[in-house]
């Protein structure tokens, strides 16, 4: 097999539970009461893009339709806001979730954040056109937020599926 340039190492298959489990912590971030600040970044977001680039089969745009209803619900939004964005996001990085592979962490970022503020747009869009108010230009703030907490989600979320360095040399792997 060959492996693609960004990843250096194999790593271990990944624990459905463990998926669920940062789904969730992201999601309760994302309801702590902080008040309605434009350029806080969505880490629900930012978790179910980076599943959807490395376990797409497991992490999938229905999911993502249902926790965009729950952080509809959550914040009185227009119910589906949330919902499309989130889906739309999904939908676009399991579209290309195979050439994001092949790039180190801080390329991914690049070419992640355009996407991130196609989520953010398509989410105000929905808002202008139900007759919301402008949130302010500092929205513009969070993909990029998103976008440079790439590389520590990665960090963070491919922990526990990094191999320990084994000492053996007989092994080719």
């Amino acid at each position: 097999m060959i492996m693609p340039r960004g990843s250096n190492q194999l790593l271990l298959p990944v624990n459905p539970f463990f998926i669920a489990l940062s789904l969730l912590l992201a999601l309760g971030f994302n309801l702590l009461p902080v008040g309605r600040q434009p350029a806080m970044p969505d880490l629900l977001a930012l978790a179910l893009v980076f599943w959807n680039v490395h376990q797409p089969r497991r992490v999938g745009v229905g999911l993502a339709f249902v926790f965009g209803l729950l952080m509809d619900v959550h914040q009185g939004a227009l119910l589906g806001q949330h919902a499309l964005a989130y889906t739309l996001l999904s939908f676009v990085a399991i579209t290309i979730h195979r050439r994001l592979l092949w790039f180190g962490v801080v390329e991914q970022a690049l070419q992640i954040l355009p996407v991130f503020f196609a989520a953010h747009g398509v989410a105000l869009a929905v808002r202008m056109l139900a007759g919301g108010m402008f949130p302010g230009w500092s929205l513009l703030l969070a993909p990029v937020f998103e976008a440079l907490l790439w590389p520590l989600a990665s960090l963070l979320l491919l922990a526990p599926q990094r191999r320990a360095p084994d000492p053996d040399q007989n092994r080719p792997l």
